[in-house]
């Protein structure tokens, strides 16, 4: 394969390394391949080492593919960067305060520690569970602020004001908050009465009422203020005038606020402690802890700095990982890579002027960070600016289309400040142009969809690119659906399966709304306290008339068969075990119920939560509609729909942008937090608790309301979605929409053409192994693997087969449950921690364990990557144990099996971990052994030589052309 000559602009990034550089690369520019390069330019210099860059991605699978194709490019190969810091920001902090973080928290008065057992808690729906758990004791703990709990609907609101706070390098102390972090708070009114004034502005040269005095002809309606708040004339000022008076700006952005400032600081610290005590923190304290022990111990920062800085998609980054990027810096060696009209992830606390206001922060920045003693050597005006304008992946028309789209209004009416002069124009370099650009719109929006899908496969009018780059008729793989908001995405399969049209989901759902949650939720009740409820739903499922119903719930005389079922599911031991029979039970064996039986095993084993309790947690899922990634596959040939945010990074010959509809693009205000932080208003209480009249009383804060006028809503984002949605396409877009179009459909230049939806009906045998010239979408990195992906699954249904066992006959040795408890015990001894065998597979672990000297090391992480058929493909997994003597590395896998017939497929799994391991450890004799719970035993394996290995991914893979 050869390797592709690089263009002008990335060689220019490629070529010059010395220096800060702020490099503008737009979708299908070749980023990736610059910035690898790059690296490989930085470390193959005679006095440059891997340990001096730093490269910082946004996800675990970018970091390795970023380092496969640097292998693929310098002198160093994958062992030699195994350890190099080609990392997420996130995994940076955690190595930092692994090695140096012991004592982080007394930068902020805290007395506790972060240890080497210290876990990281990456599962929002468990952090939300603890945070309850937290908030719980603190209501108890703190009467004092009993004003601020009446006013909170949910609780939960604040470890999302936490969260953002701690992205936004607010901090608090035990005695008050970290450094400026106050100011932060207070707000910036000098910049509030800049925008106060845009929009106090009378329209058509004086002669029209200004945007905010007109929006404030509605104030006060349905709300109830307290007795402090001005009527609406007076705040609008007489009949006739065309602007709020000089006053109101500071009337409503001073105000007391010192005890909710108190409230928002004591829960912060107070959460931070409980954290540190219960032995762990989130992805926003490793941040935080990281900043202030880099900011505060000059030794650790000296220790942890680097010669060259690259930040991969900067235009996600937030206001504190800037700042740990500046700190991390010894030099000015500083590049920031991104794409501003790519930033989607405000949600997340990503903050866009990071890079559309880069040279004033980077300035302002370093100026905070040297407040006391220089810690960031920088100067911006040495900055230099690097465009990457050559798109490799659309066809010009889209390219074309896509610069209209990010200056395109989102409402009838609004005026987009954002000139074209600020796109960075790019150029095609595709093959052919022959795109389509189009728009379909009908009521049964979901029908004209499917319909339209099936007119573009097979259509030569639509052709995309194939084998050698000739043009060839689409198929199913070829079309991918993007939409805003997750329900049209399960809506449109739902319909789809009604068809048998081959469609894949991939992206969040309302995971506890689904039949198998709610099977499960009515099954625990059943066992808990509640069972009427229960029986109710497991009855109507069985087909009981609503008057069989109440007579079986008044007599309790349940049918044999579910009440035998219920007392089956009294002897299982875990939560876990009820789950997996449960579901087992109604045949719910897809995507959906393996996230869920995850999810529910991980929230219970992760917290103190009893059975009621959890009860609890799946009703507020209900309620809430909590969400949860899941990928529903429909064999190889199938349409991919995605959100828009799942499908950043991706690509497709074809997409559909649907449910282009009024209120769900932009999707209608879903409401605000009671307490929230916003620029420039700082801290602001939407809703106060008073008594000041006859009875007390939850007031609305007329402040707040003014305040909301004066920042309206920021449509930007949204616009950033479309052109990213726009992007993702290689030679042909279609717009859908409903019966109300929203304005992105209106004003966009795709004229929409009459659709009748006719729907045929598929036979999914027919695609669903088909062996197809290549798949799409095209992988960013290689083509990924676990170790399970190769064995044979059919080996462990065998088992229980000849055995004649179960879960519940023998739960000592079946069962994922049972397993996953007894590796948990397995890795909590080896860590020290004070632990007791409760059956005799963890005391065998004891015995072996302590039989063993030298290095211990515990779920060590492992990468094996290959090039199969001119192919990258990586198979990753995880090692239970890796035992390192003077001479020899023994990998140990633990099994609880009782027999032996899964061992050759075992066998596959640990021939992935020798291989990597021989890497590692060349200078040592490597071996690969089972050790057998059941009765102690230890089984020697032989590995699998590297083109077994390979086989066995071809094998598994459906083929392609990459």
């Amino acid at each position: 394969m050869t390797d592709p000559t690089p263009n002008d602009g990335q060689r220019e990034l490629i070529e010059n390394t010395r220096g800060p550089y702020l490099v503008d690369a737009g979708p299908g520019t070749g980023k990736t391949f610059a910035i690898t390069r790059r690296y490989g330019t930085i470390v193959d210099q005679p006095d440059v080492e891997p340990e001096d860059v730093l490269l910082v991605t946004f996800t675990r699978s970018a970091a390795t593919e970023m380092k496969e194709r640097i292998v693929e490019h310098s002198t160093y190969g994958l062992r030699e960067l195994a350890d190099a810091p080609i990392r997420t920001f996130h995994s940076h902090c955690h190595d930092l305060l692994r090695e140096h973080g012991y004592a982080a928290p007394t930068h902020l008065g805290l007395d506790e520690r972060i240890t080497d057992s210290t876990q990281l808690i990456d599962d929002e729906l468990i952090e939300a569970e603890l945070f309850r758990e937290f908030f719980g004791e603190f209501r108890d703990d703190r009467p004092e602020y009993a004003e601020f709990y009446r006013v909170l609907s949910n609780p939960g609101e604040l470890l999302g004001l936490i969260k953002e706070l701690a992205a936004k390098g607010v901090f608090p102390t035990t005695e008050g908050w970290y450094r400026d972090g106050e100011s932060h708070l207070d707000g910036d009114f000098g910049a509030f009465k800049e925008r106060f004034d845009a929009v106090n502005e009378p329209r058509n040269d004086g002669r029209k009422q200004s945007v905010l005095r007109d929006d404030l002809s509605r104030f006060g309606r349905n709300e109830t203020y307290l007795s402090d708040a001005p009527s609406r004339s007076e705040l609008r000022g007489g009949r006739g005038t065309k602007r709020l008076g000089d006053d109101v700006a500071a009337d409503v952005f001073y105000e007391d606020r010192e005890d909710l400032k108190s409230f928002v600081r004591d829960v912060y610290v107070e959460y931070l402690r409980f954290a540190l005590r219960r032995n762990y923190l989130n992805f926003g304290f490793l941040q935080l802890f990281a900043f202030v022990l880099l900011r505060e111990d000059r030794r650790v920062r000296r220790l942890a700095q680097f010669e060259y800085v690259m930040v991969d998609e900067f235009q996600d980054t937030s206001e504190i990982q800037f700042k740990l990027a500046l700190l991390s810096s010894g030099t000015d060696n500083f590049c920031a890579v991104g794409d501003w009209k790519q930033s989607i992830y405000s949600f997340q606390y990503a903050d866009v002027r990071n890079i559309l206001d880069f040279e004033e922060r980077l300035a302002r920045f370093t100026t905070d960070l040297n407040d006391d003693v220089e810690r960031v050597a920088f100067d911006a005006s040495e900055l230099t600016r690097i465009e990457l304008q050559e798109n490799y992946r659309s066809t010009e028309s889209i390219i074309d289309l896509s610069e209209q789209a990010i200056v395109t209004p989102a409402t009838s009416g609004e005026e987009v400040d954002t000139p074209l002069d600020d796109v960075v124009e790019l150029s095609s370099n595709a093959a052919f142009d022959d795109t389509a650009i189009e728009g379909i719109r009908h009521e049964d929006e979901h029908e004209a969809v499917l319909s339209t899908i099936q007119e573009i496969v097979g259509n030569d009018d639509y052709a995309v690119k194939g084998d050698g780059g000739d043009p060839r008729p689409p198929e199913y793989r070829d079309v991918a659906v993007f939409t805003r908001t997750r329900d049209y995405g399960r809506e449109l399969l739902e319909v789809a399966d009604e068809y048998d049209f081959p469609m894949t989901y991939d992206g969040g759902i309302e995971l506890f709304r689904t039949d198998p949650a709610k099977l499960l939720l009515a099954w625990l009740r059943i066992l808990d306290s509640d069972a009427d409820r229960g029986w109710a739903v497991v009855l109507e499922r069985i087909g009981y008339t609503y008057d069989e119903l109440e007579h079986i719930l008044e007599t309790g005389t349940y049918p044999p068969d579910p009440a035998a079922f219920r007392d089956e599911l009294r002897g299982l031991e875990s939560i876990g075990a009820v789950a997996r029979r449960v579901l087992d039970r109604y045949g719910y064996t897809d995507d959906t119920a393996d996230v869920l039986l995850h999810t529910i095993r991980s929230v219970y084993d992760s917290t103190t939560l009893t059975r009621g309790e959890l009860i609890r947690l799946i009703e507020r899922g209900i309620e809430n509609g909590t969400t949860v990634d899941v990928r529903a596959s429909a064999g190889d040939d199938s349409v991919t729909v995605q959100t828009i945010h799942t499908a950043k990074g991706l690509e497709y010959p074809i997409v559909i942008l649907a449910n282009m509809n009024d209120g769900s693009f932009p999707p209608r205000s879903t409401g605000s937090s009671v307490i929230q932080y916003q620029d420039p208003v700082g801290l602001r209480q939407r809703k106060v608790y008073s008594e000041e009249r006859f009875h007390p009383h939850i007031y609305d804060n007329w402040r707040s309301d003014v305040l909301r006028r004066c920042l309206p809503r920021e449509y930007d984002e949204e616009r950033r979605l479309l052109y990213v949605a726009v992007t993702r396409a290689e030679s042909h877009l279609v717009f859908a929409a409903g019966a109300e179009p929203n304005t992105f459909f209106e004003e966009l230049p795709a004229d929409p053409r009459a659709i009748d939806p006719s729907v045929e009906p598929l036979s999914r045998e027919e695609f669903a192994d088909a062996e197809l010239p290549f798949t799409v979408p095209t992988p960013r990195g290689p083509i990924s693997h676990t170790p399970h992906s190769l064995m044979d699954e059919t080996v462990f249904e065998e088992i229980g087969a000849r055995t004649g066992s179960t879960l519940e006959t023998e739960p000592e040795t079946r069962g994922v449950d049972f397993g996953s408890r007894v590796h948990d015990f397995a890795e909590a001894y080896v860590l020290g921690e004070e632990v007791t065998p409760s059956n005799s597979h963890e005391r065998r672990i004891v015995d072996f364990v302590g039989d063993l000297s030298g290095e211990l090391h515990i779920e060590e992480p492992v990468t094996l990557p290959i090039e199969v058929d001119g192919h990258r493909v990586t198979i990753s997994g995880i090692v239970d144990l890796v035992h390192v003597t003077a001479d020899r590395a023994d990998i140990i896998d633990y099994k609880t099996d009782g027999t032996r017939h899964a061992q050759p497929e075992y066998r596959k799994q640990l021939s992935v971990y020798y291989h990597v391991l021989s890497e590692w450890f060349g200078d040592k004799d490597v071996t690969a052994t089972l050790f057998y719970t059941n009765d102690g035993s230890r089984e020697r394996v032989d590995p699998l030589p590297l083109e077994e290995l390979k086989r066995l991914v071809r094998r598994s893979t459906p083929k392609s052309d990459g």
